[in-house]
């Protein structure tokens, strides 16, 4: 998946297969290493540091923590494009440093504590396309070369590139020609109920990738988190960096003394390494016996993150496997902070230990069935055990770990039923009626402006995508009739009663969701009340005859208040991308007038690089329905920045908010 630079190579689903397992591979690292330096920073004033300094050093080690959550939601959102296009996850990957060659010998990964150098090295890592950053001190390739060759190979190789940004830029653009040359639903022909979705996980990048269109979004999503783009330059990788780096440098200026993180290992290995260049042996035996079961751990949570791709979500397997997996990273964190506080060994007196994060030799996912949930009751078993040996009453951080484990053994011994045939073998075993009927005859179909018109017997169905903000009404009220992540078909209004169906669509929010009744019934109408209902950390929620830029818009809408959606004036669920914090609360008004007219034309226009003006009668509640004011006209925020929602301020102004 390469740009072309004279002769474009033919696309094939196998290097589309071997560049997601290199950016799940980047995401993966990159994850590995901003957690080792945060697990080496000091907690305490007991450590060397003073009250003041602390504070700092606390808040840096939320922001890489933030970072690395971030990166796994990177690490997500590949393994659903992989599984989308009919791939496996790559859940493995190669072990600290990484060797020349594995990725373009400008990237250079391995572990490292916290300093000046690492934290540089990390800032050149996020850094965007454009950016003239120096790499760290110390992080010089090993040597340079080249991975790229010439000619056309059906052989997967990797490519050089010089950021992160431009590696997804081909991403994305190898993965349009796939498309364009199989076609979307070849190409796109994976399991959808093999993803992980926010309803599994509350991760940004944990969105279910049925189409191209959402995956190009996914890889655009991890650009702008990593880099920053104008959408979110404040909450980018590159900028949390950044501003942990001029604090560090305000910190040091005022006192040179100033070490805020302990000098962990760069790079340890539980065993005597046959490249012992750039490597630390770890000898201490507690250091020994605390890495050994910190990394037992990781592998184990990496196990059971492969076995969540491999059942589909209806199977009780899925969620077990991924809540024991995320609870592993409970018992992860005390142990890897204790490593760097632990001496390395005789051979390295100046220097502590460290979380090593080594990978097994198969990460790949166990068939699913009993023997996998067996395998994982004697690990979870095997962890406790050692974790109690581990146990040090003079450090909490061992008891923590051991606690955790304890109840995650016991979880997975209550949870995974031993008993139970792999699905498969259930499946084989249902009878043919098991399953629900599906509609006989597929009901005509056509677009027009977007707009996606479904023939039924007392009603035309009417579903406009672009307004659609995934609210789920109508794949939860009416299963039968929107079949969710389906391939062709999945409109089928004749498969419920029409008046039921009728109240489906009126609870659509968004108003992607419309009718015209053949029956002689008629068809939607205004509200008796003009409303607009603010969303926790979320768009507004119109209800009204509505006028959007003087044109008929229906009478539901949902309108963007964080300023990110790139479907302006509506929502297209970028508040949740960008982590939009708004409350759906306001208060009350003091006095608000009552309206003598409660109804009529609502006229809202958006002005140029400024608010929503809005005109008509109009009663603004909360998300939970409470009314916050009456009013006939506003200027509602749009930008997402004023310190007055939901009105506009002029915040618009200061932040140089762009929009139509």
């Amino acid at each position: 998946m390469d740009q072309p630079v004279s002769i474009a190579p033919p696309p094939t689903r196998e290097i589309a297969l071997h560049a997601l397992y290199e950016a799940a591979e980047l995401e993966h690292c990159l994850m590995c290493t901003y957690l080792y330096a945060a697990f080496s920073l000091k907690c305490s004033v007991d450590e060397g540091l003073t009250a003041e300094q602390l504070e700092a050093v606390k808040r840096w080690r939320r922001l890489i923590l933030e970072v690395a959550t971030e990166e796994m939601g990177h690490l997500l959102a590949v393994w659903n494009i992989t599984v989308a296009i009919g791939g496996a996850p790559r859940v493995g990957r190669s072990n600290f440093p990484l060797d020349p060659g594995y990725l373009p010998a400008g990237m250079v990964v391995k572990l490292a504590p916290f300093n000046m150098e690492t934290l540089q090295h990390f800032i050149y890592l996020e850094r965007p396309t454009d950016s003239k950053e120096p790499d760290g001190e110390g992080f010089a390739p090993e040597r340079y070369f080249t991975r790229s060759t010439a000619g056309i190979h059906l052989t997967p190789m990797g490519k050089d590139y010089d950021t992160v940004g431009v590696f997804y830029e081909r991403l994305s653009w190898g993965l349009t020609r796939l498309a364009e040359v199989f076609g979307e639903s070849a190409t796109m022909c994976g399991d959808p109920s093999l993803q992980l979705c926010e309803t599994d996980v509350a991760l940004t990048g944990a969105k279910r990738v049925i189409c191209v269109k959402t995956a190009l979004a996914a890889f655009d999503a991890i650009v702008r988190q990593g880099e920053g783009a104008q959408e979110n330059t404040l909450d980018s990788h590159y900028h949390k960096f950044e501003s942990i780096r001029a604090e560090y440098q305000a910190i040091l200026a005022a006192d040179p003394t100033f070490a805020p993180a302990f000098p962990a290992a760069t790079n340890p290995v539980l065993r005597k390494p046959p490249r012992p260049e750039g490597r630390v042996w770890l000898e201490d035996p507690r250091a020994i016996a605390t890495v050994d079961l910190a990394n037992a751990s990781y592998g184990l949570m990496q196990r059971l993150l492969a076995y969540v791709y491999a059942v589909p979500s209806h199977d009780p397997d899925k969620a077990l496997a991924l809540d024991l997996s995320i609870g592993l990273m409970h018992a992860i964190v005390p142990l890897a902070e204790r490593a760097a506080r632990l001496p390395a060994g005789p051979s390295n007196p100046n220097c502590h230990a460290g979380m090593s994060f080594i990978t097994v030799r198969d990460a790949s996912a166990l068939p699913p069935g009993p023997s996998a949930r067996r395998f994982f009751c004697e690990r979870f078993k095997q962890l406790a055990e050692a974790a109690e040996r581990t146990r040090d009453p003079n450090d909490p951080r061992t008891a923590q770990a051991a606690s955790v484990l304890a109840k995650l053994q016991q979880r997975a011994e209550q949870g995974f039923d031993l008993s139970r045939p792999p699905p498969y073998a259930a499946a084989a075993a249902a009878p043919a009626t098991a399953a629900p009927p599906a509609p006989k005859d597929v009901p005509a179909t056509s677009v027009q402006d977007g707009v996606e018109q479904v023939e039924g017997e007392k009603l035309t169905l009417l579903y406009e995508g672009k307004r659609c903000i995934h609210a789920r009404f109508c794949v939860t009220g009416a299963p039968t009739v929107f079949l969710a992540n389906v391939k062709g078909a999945w409109l089928y209004p004749d498969t419920m009663d029409v008046e039921r169906l009728v109240d489906i669509a009126h609870a659509c929010p968004s108003g992607a969701i419309r009718y015209r009744r053949k029956d002689g019934r008629p068809d939607e109408t205004a509200p008796p009340v003009n409303l607009a209902a603010t969303r926790e950390a979320g768009p507004y929620a119109f209800r009204g005859d509505l006028r959007i830029n003087g044109s008929f818009a229906g009478y539901r809408a949902t309108l963007c208040r964080c300023g990110a959606s790139k479907n302006k004036p509506f929502c297209d669920g970028s508040h949740h991308d960008i982590h939009f914090d708004a409350t759906g609360e306001p208060a009350t008004s003091t006095s608000p007038e009552t309206l003598a007219t409660r109804d009529g034309p609502l006229q809202i226009d958006p002005q140029t690089n400024g608010p929503l003006k809005v005109c008509g009668n109009l009663e603004i509640t909360s998300g939970t329905g409470r009314m916050v004011t009456r009013m006939t006209n506003a200027f509602l925020c749009r930008c997402g920045h004023s310190q007055n929602k939901p009105f506009c301020d002029g915040s618009h102004a200061k932040v140089g908010f762009i929009a139509d």
